[in-house]
């Protein structure tokens, strides 16, 4: 072949198969016998082509691009995950991904917005947004979006996972070892948005499940062993900071709790360096649950946690997406399954643990 960009034509010609042919293998649609396959893909290496993407957009009036709104990626590795995830399903789909990080700004969530449109993106992924209003100017550009952890709008679609069991088996889990004074340490319900179609946020979930958990088990709460605020500063990155104070407050009780339930790994992390530094062991002394899956693994001792799908909550979402782009029928509501995993950070309640 000549040094020039080979068309699909030489393609199937050097094939010996149909134009028709080299397209159902290059897009891995309909049936295309092994033989077939093989010589298309050794013509597509010979030849060095590469589709004219150009001409392809023009004729589907489509960009092939996705844009993806996080919070912050280098904050928690949950938007890491989600984001890994919807690439990898886009890629396959031909897809390519833009990202973008509003850092808890509207204005800076707005101009990501615009530069989406500016881009004409097929489609916008938030995980998650800052404000509905963002989402909404969107829609008003005729770009289909979605909402993955939290939904802000009555229109957007959404996959979200059911952080109401997840807790729940938190709790139990630590009842069924003996545990009494469980404190709670979360996201503060007035400092986050609720779903607008729900009117409850995933941090009203957590600990609807935390306070229903210890009534179902006959068990009180101290107030003081509520503990809310945020999950992280978002100017700080991961810095634990948050779960340290927390646990310094709890330790300094007349009656500390016996086990801790941070609704964050980030959390829990801030909490483990302060219960290390004060001398107190884990789980011998306090046991600590978790709530993520994604700093768990590498703590010690490593922590149970209540793990979230986040590759499943990113590849949903794209599949949303493109349903949408298609104009194929979708659910409006996708709610994936949490799941508890038990590590090392639990143990039996201590022996002279009272009420």
């Amino acid at each position: 072949m000549s040094a020039k960009t080979a068309t699909l034509l030489e393609v199937a010609k050097l094939a010996g198969v149909s134009t028709a042919t080299v397209n159902r293998v290059l897009k891995q649609q309909g049936y295309i016998s092994k033989e077939a396959r093989e010589k298309v893909l050794a013509a597509v290496a010979a030849t060095n082509y590469r589709p004219n993407v150009v001409a392809r957009n023009l004729r589907t009036q489509r960009s092939q691009t996705i844009g993806l709104m996080l919070t912050a990626i280098t904050v928690n590795p949950i938007f890491v995950g989600v984001a890994h995830a919807v690439e990898k399903a886009a890629i396959a789909a031909g897809y390519r991904v833009v990202i973008f990080n509003h850092g808890g700004s509207e204005s800076y969530e707005r101009h990501g917005v615009e530069t989406f449109i500016a881009q004409r993106v097929d489609a916008v992924l938030f995980c998650t947004a800052a404000s509905p209003a963002n989402i909404e100017v969107l829609e008003s550009a005729g770009i289909p979006t979605i909402e993955i952890e939290r939904s802000l709008t009555h229109s957007t679609r959404c996959v979200r996972v059911n952080n109401y069991v997840g807790a729940r088996a938190a709790i139990d889990h630590l009842v069924k070892l003996g545990h009494q004074r469980i404190a709670f340490v979360g996201g503060d319900p007035g400092l986050y948005p609720q779903d607008a179609a729900r009117r409850r946020s995933v941090e009203d979930d957590r600990l609807d499940a935390y306070r229903d958990g210890m009534a179902a088990h006959g068990l009180g709460i101290h107030p003081d062993n509520v503990r809310l605020g945020q999950y992280y500063d978002l100017d700080n990155d991961i810095s634990g900071a948050e779960g340290r104070a927390h646990a310094t407050a709890l330790l300094a009780l007349k009656s500390p709790p016996t086990a801790i339930f941070a609704t964050c790994d980030i959390l829990a992390m801030g909490v483990m360096q302060t219960l290390y530094k004060a001398g107190k062991r884990v789980p011998q002394d306090l046991s600590i649950v978790g709530f993520d899956d994604t700093l768990a693994p590498y703590l010690a001792p490593q922590l149970t946690t209540v793990a979230q799908p986040v590759a499943a909550l990113g590849r949903h979402g794209f599949e949303m997406a493109l349903a949408a782009i298609e104009n194929r029928p979708m659910l409006n509501e996708i709610i994936l399954e949490t799941s508890l995993i038990i590590r090392q950070s639990t143990g039996l309640a201590p022996a002279t643990a009272t009420i």
